[in-house]
């Protein structure tokens, strides 16, 4: 039996209005590949909000711990892909209707030496 992750929902507030959230999903082992979807509100947003999403959700614990990432995010999220392509390693970004599906490395793998 598999345990499932940990179901977490960010918030970012502009004001007193949501400006941006995502949904995240932990892995259950520390090793393996956490899933977010993340999304602004339609209308003005104050720039940088959508970069301070993705730090919120990179620096969570759970994320933390994690080595690999799915994400979904609006196709056309520019600020937003711009973020994970800084913070994260090998990214993939593959639309898939009106998203962007993205696919990451949070930390290099660790090599494994041959035997000697």
């Amino acid at each position: 039996m598999t345990e499932r992750g940990h179901r977490l929902h960010v918030v970012i507030e502009d004001g007193n209005r949501r400006a941006a959230a995502a949904d995240v999903i932990t892995p259950a082992r520390a090793d393996g590949t956490v899933r977010v979807s993340l999304r602004a509100e339609s209308g003005h947003i104050t720039p940088g909000t959508r970069s301070s999403l993705v730090d919120l959700v990179l620096d969570l614990p759970g994320v933390r711990d994690s080595a690999r990432l799915e994400a979904v995010v609006p196709l056309g999220d520019h600020e937003t892909l711009h973020r994970l392509r800084e913070r994260c390693t090998d990214v993939r970004v593959h639309a898939a209707g009106s998203s962007a599906l993205v696919d990451a490395w949070l930390r290099q793998p660790t090599a494994v030496a041959p035997d000697a």
